[in-house]
């Protein structure tokens, strides 16, 4: 907050983090907060035990959707955007009328803005299902939460689109999920490693703030997921704001690009913690 963070995102599925986010907010009176929540997309299950055989149970159901608003509207008033987690064409969310209809529900009752967030080789195809979806006329979307960093560039082919559209568009895993920094297991990315570690020394900055104003740079206008863990990595992911790279240095990031369905399998055979 002292740093001028003020877009603030979570999810059921992420642990404690909605409850640790509701539970901050009830001692703050500062109306410059804006948080973005999820609904349905993960129930978070492993009660933080790494051994654990489901860690998260995905349900895109109105019934999902009622009883998790119950705990996502204590985060009102500072609730701006609430969005469908990982929404995919498999589990029919965006042709549930149903739930489309109470989405728009709450998105006319209480003045917050709606949106997806997606994950998969077929992102793009979401986005664009997501876009013509409409409830009684209306878009029913405005915010679009998509994973775009420089191994996964997908979203440059709907960017303009949603440009135009006016929607707004929010990055998340700008940093790949750490792949972007220097990994023995992935000797494939030797190129990319030595450019951003050339980089990082030409700005005087991190990896992390290169990855950053890349993402920043490429689709003008967007919100960047931080995804930091600590004040520290905040502060560096920070150091962003403070210079500019140039065409050059952008065109040259734009050339690591991979396929999506090597991206996401790569990303799914990441252990997580």
């Amino acid at each position: 907050m002292n740093r001028g963070v003020r877009y603030f995102d979570t999810a059921p599925g992420y642990g404690l983090a909605e409850q640790l986010l509701i539970d901050w907010l009830a001692i703050k009176t500062d109306d410059t907060i804006k948080v973005a929540t999820k609904w349905g997309g993960y129930t978070y299950t492993a009660n933080f035990n790494p051994d654990a055989k489901v860690h998260e149970v995905k349900e895109h159901s109105l019934e999902k959707l009622k009883e998790q608003w119950q705990v996502s509207k204590q985060l009102l008033p500072y609730l701006k955007v609430y969005q469908i987690h990982s929404a995919t064409l498999e589990t029919g969310v965006l042709e549930n009328e149903a739930v489309l209809n109470y989405l728009s529900y709450l998105k006319n009752t209480h003045h917050i803005k709606m949106g997806i967030s997606t994950t998969g080789a077929n992102q793009v195809e979401v986005i664009k299902k997501a876009l013509d979806v409409k409830v009684d006329g209306e878009n029913l979307f405005d915010i679009f939460q998509v994973t775009y960093n420089l191994l996964d560039q997908s979203l440059k082919e709907v960017s303009s689109l949603l440009q135009k559209e006016n929607k707004t568009v929010v990055i998340k895993e700008a940093l790949a999920n750490g792949r972007v920094f220097r990994n023995k297991n992935y000797p494939n990315y030797n190129d990319m490693y030595m450019a951003l570690e050339r980089l990082a020394q030409v700005h005087d900055v991190g990896i992390d703030a290169i990855c950053l104003q890349y993402v920043a740079q490429t689709i003008p206008g967007s919100k960047v997921l931080s995804g930091a863990s600590s004040s520290e990595q905040i502060q560096e992911n920070l150091k962003m704001n403070g210079f500019v790279l140039s065409q050059l240095e952008l065109d040259e990031l734009s050339g690591f690009k991979v396929d999506g369905t090597q991206y996401w399998a790569e990303r799914k055979a990441l252990q997580w913690n």
